[in-house]
């Protein structure tokens, strides 16, 4: 049975706040600091925004494009994401209400780092591949956190996409998924902790690049392919630095990567980077391009997809929610004390 994306919405907040505004209030050349990191800006969620609001979005942008289906044939919905806004109380019952899925469902909230809106997909795959559910839907989300004037706070963002995986009228096919996982404790947070630990140049090669290109040689390996056998490649983005890295040493070229790469623009936005980079290039898909696509999340692990756009994206009705090129325009830039306030690193004391 053929699995794949039936739908896909995304979703990413109005506001931006560039490197500059961070350094000058920490005495750093944030310039510098951006340019290192291959970051121009990074996007701001609002007072009133979370995880919810912007899954929910996303979800609702989602099913805008597939009117023929029905919520309630919606068996699965999972939310992956770092910032819950509840440690008690699920996202994914508040999203499934929000859409009219509930009550005939499961749903689940999930937590691996970066990579559990791809996590989700996976779940959402075996689920609708086993004839258990009709369709899942997958959302990896964040508002994610960086402590004021460590070197996350310039990257760390929000945003967020959805997915609904089906066997009907699939625009995109999952011709396989598999993934690469040890324990490497490369960053973390505790239970209470407002902002997460880092293991500094510990996350580069034995964390975020072993397992990419771990799981990118296992795909080629289980698929006989090679990079030139693919349009597009999306890589797990925590800076624009590191995918650009990746992909040069596993072999895609520049132009293979340019859409899915959205880090420079909008900041590093955890479970919803790679979810966002896969929504911007089905934004331009076209019949018969292939989608290499590798995520990655802290603790550790990475997931990666062979994805093959198929005729019904022609059919597809894109237009019946705005693309990310459209809900990126016109960004409202802010300045670090609105920044800390929007982000409640201030608050008014009672």
């Amino acid at each position: 049975m053929e699995v794949g994306i039936v739908s896909y919405g995304a979703y990413v907040p109005r506001y931006r706040i560039k490197p500059e505004e961070i350094g000058k209030i920490w005495g750093v050349d944030g310039k510098s600091m951006g340019k290192g990191l291959f970051i121009n800006q990074k996007s701001v969620p609002s007072p009133d925004e979370d995880v919810v609001t912007i899954a929910t979005e996303a979800a609702r942008f989602m099913m805008a494009r597939v009117p023929e289906v029905d919520p309630k044939d919606i068996g699965a919905i999972y939310v992956g994401s770092e910032s819950h806004p509840y440690a008690v109380k699920p996202t994914s019952t508040i999203v499934a209400e929000a859409i009219e899925a509930t009550p005939a469902m499961t749903a689940a909230d999930m937590e691996f780092a970066c990579k559990a809106g791809t996590a989700g997909i996976q779940a959402c795959m075996g689920l609708v591949g086993s004839g258990m559910v009709k369709y899942g839907v997958a959302i990896g989300a964040d508002t994610s956190q960086g402590a004021p004037g460590d070197a996350l706070e310039y990257s760390a963002s929000a945003g967020g996409a959805a997915y609904l995986i089906g066997t009907e009228k699939i625009i995109a096919k999952i011709n396989k998924t598999l993934s690469f996982t040890t324990d490497t404790p490369d960053f973390w947070r505790r239970e209470g902790q407002p902002y997460p630990l880092h293991g500094g140049r510990f996350t580069g090669e034995p964390a975020y690049f072993r397992h990419i290109t771990s799981a990118a040689k296992m795909m080629f390996d289980a698929m006989g392919t090679k990079p030139e056998d693919y349009t597009y490649a999306v890589f797990h983005q925590p800076n624009g630095k590191f995918p650009t890295r990746v992909a040069a040493q596993l072999g895609f070229a520049p132009e293979q990567i340019e859409l899915g790469l959205l880090t420079p623009e909008i900041g590093n936005t955890y479970s919803g980077a790679v979810p966002l980079g896969l929504a911007n290039v089905l934004d331009h898909a076209k019949p018969g391009d292939r989608i290499f696509v590798t995520s990655y999340g802290s603790g550790a692990g990475s997931d990666s997809f062979d994805i093959t756009v198929t005729d019904a994206i022609e059919d597809y009705q894109r237009d019946n929610a705005p693309v990310l090129e459209k809900i990126m325009q016109d960004p409202v830039y802010l300045d670090y004390a609105t920044y800390a306030k929007y982000k409640g690193k201030i608050v008014m004391s009672e």
